[in-house]
């Protein structure tokens, strides 16, 4: 009954591993499919700012107070869609390039758009130090037994 009951647990873990994995690519599926509908719907108010300011400029009608509205919403969306793909980056774990913004692996040393040097928040010293720099803060805290030397 040993072996039984252990192939029973191992098959238990495997399903809740299984399980989560699912879930993290549902949600991850939910967020993309969220991002998509936010650049479409930018999209459309983009094209409403265009009209409206074409006719405000062929016309002697005042559209201000109809383009400030969709410039606001505008903003709106904008802020929506970075905290999504925020979201997006942190599930696949990516981290946002302070200089212009673009998304790269959480191991790049530089930025695979700009070339900047990826910097890493050290949150004991509450100062920004390289990635290069956090590894030899790693590597001098270990020990010969941490190393199992």
């Amino acid at each position: 009954m040993g072996i039984l009951e252990d192939v029973l647990l191992n098959a238990r873990t495997a399903v809740d591993t299984v399980g989560k994995k699912a879930g993290k690519v549902i949600d991850m599926s939910k967020l993309t499919l969220s991002a998509a509908d936010i650049k479409s719907e930018l999209s459309k108010k983009y094209e409403m700012l265009g009209r409206i300011t074409f006719e405000a400029q062929t016309t002697d009608k005042d559209y201000s107070k109809s383009t400030a509205d969709i410039v606001a919403k505008i903003i709106n969306l904008k802020a929506e869609l970075e905290s999504v793909n925020e979201a997006i980056a942190n599930g696949k774990s990516r981290s946002k390039c302070s200089e212009c913004g673009s998304y790269n692996d959480k191991g790049a040393i530089f930025c695979n758009k700009c070339g900047t040097r990826i910097v890493v928040k050290d949150v004991n010293a509450d100062e920004e130090i390289a990635e290069e720099d956090a590894v030899d803060l790693v590597e001098d805290n270990l020990d010969d037994d941490d190393m199992g030397i």
